[in-house]
């Protein structure tokens, strides 16, 4: 075989979504049009913003968060999925990750509209049941029991970039690197046989720079931390995650936990979940779960710890499906 025939380019696509970017990476040869897929790779993640975004008034989730209770109401297949997903890792869980936050998210000023005092005492008033316990799912369609506004960006971003590598697949492309603001999923291997490598974020919110590296093949990775998005109450920063016993921001919640799954959107949700545990419960219920977990844990000097479960990133972490961490 010619050495031509061999050469591979490097492709690194990418597009707005979700207020943040996609990107994809990926080798193909000399000849290859890259534009087809740049096309279907932004159809992908703009379908999934049509139908799950809390900022569109017109899309899927907010037509099924304006119906009345006890009224089934005809959703997209993919729509179902992630919302069948984030119920059960709701269940899983014990209602840690929940995506019956939205009047708390939106309260906040974490939604599309600012921070209100009112919504934030009725937030934090209201009597709550996780929405596993509130949504029924059937066969393209979903019913809410009683009042309650979903939310389903602790999950949909994930989704995305599930939807983005699958597209890849579409087109061909069986090896390659995609993501949405941080959140990664990899497939195969790069030209070189080598796995695709991945930073960790230290939780800093004053800088980018990394943690730990993984060495990622045919799995996903997702952070969820106090350190990017945030608001400021009374001189306190406050995370974006919400903690749905209060129906409030988290308040002494790790800086930041990463999850390597299977998905990206479980690796998404599970993140979130760890969070509201916090590090004891939550490295628990990842042992239990058998979830790849690196929990990071401010010290007052400034420096970080961390708490780990699983094999991944353990202080002697073997390949655990291809994946390698080094610190």
């Amino acid at each position: 075989m010619s050495k031509m025939s061999t050469e591979q380019s490097r492709h690194a696509l990418n597009g707005a979504t979700m207020g943040t970017r996609w990107s994809a990476l990926f080798f193909a040869p000399p000849e290859f049009d890259p534009a087809p897929v740049r096309a279907a790779l932004q159809a992908a993640v703009d379908e999934v913003d049509t139908q799950m975004s809390t900022w569109m008034p017109d899309s899927d989730l907010m037509r099924l968060n304006a119906a009345p209770a006890g009224k089934w109401v005809a959703v997209p297949d993919r729509l179902g999925a992630v919302l069948r997903l984030g119920l059960e890792i709701g269940c899983a869980s014990g209602g840690a990750f929940d995506i019956g936050m939205g009047d708390a998210v939106t309260a906040w000023g974490f939604g599309p509209e600012t921070a209100a005092p009112d919504r934030i005492r009725g937030a934090m008033s209201a009597d709550r049941r996780p929405a596993f316990e509130v949504v029924e799912l059937a066969a393209g369609r979903v019913r809410k029991a009683a009042p309650i506004a979903l939310d389903l960006n602790g999950i949909a971003k994930g989704y995305g970039v599930d939807r983005l590598a699958e597209t890849l697949a579409d087109h061909g492309i069986m090896a390659g690197l995609v993501g949405i603001d941080g959140e990664m999923r990899a497939r195969g291997l790069r030209p070189d046989g080598q796995a695709w490598t991945i930073a960790v974020e230290a939780p800093d919110p004053e800088r980018r720079a990394p943690h730990s590296v993984l060495a990622l093949q045919d799995a996903a990775v997702a952070t969820s931390g106090d350190y990017r998005h945030w608001v400021e109450v009374q001189g306190r920063r406050l995370s974006h995650t919400m903690d749905p016993r209060r129906g409030a921001p988290l308040v002494g919640a790790p800086a930041s936990v990463t999850i390597v799954a299977s998905t990206c959107a479980e690796a998404d949700a599970w993140a979130t979940a760890l969070m509201v545990l916090g590090p004891a419960r939550g490295a628990a219920l990842a042992e239990k779960r058998r979830l790849d977990a690196l929990i990071l844990l401010r010290e007052d000097d400034g420096g970080v710890t961390a708490v780990t479960a699983g094999r991944l990133f353990s202080e002697q972490a073997a390949c655990v499906t291809g994946c390698a961490v080094r610190g």
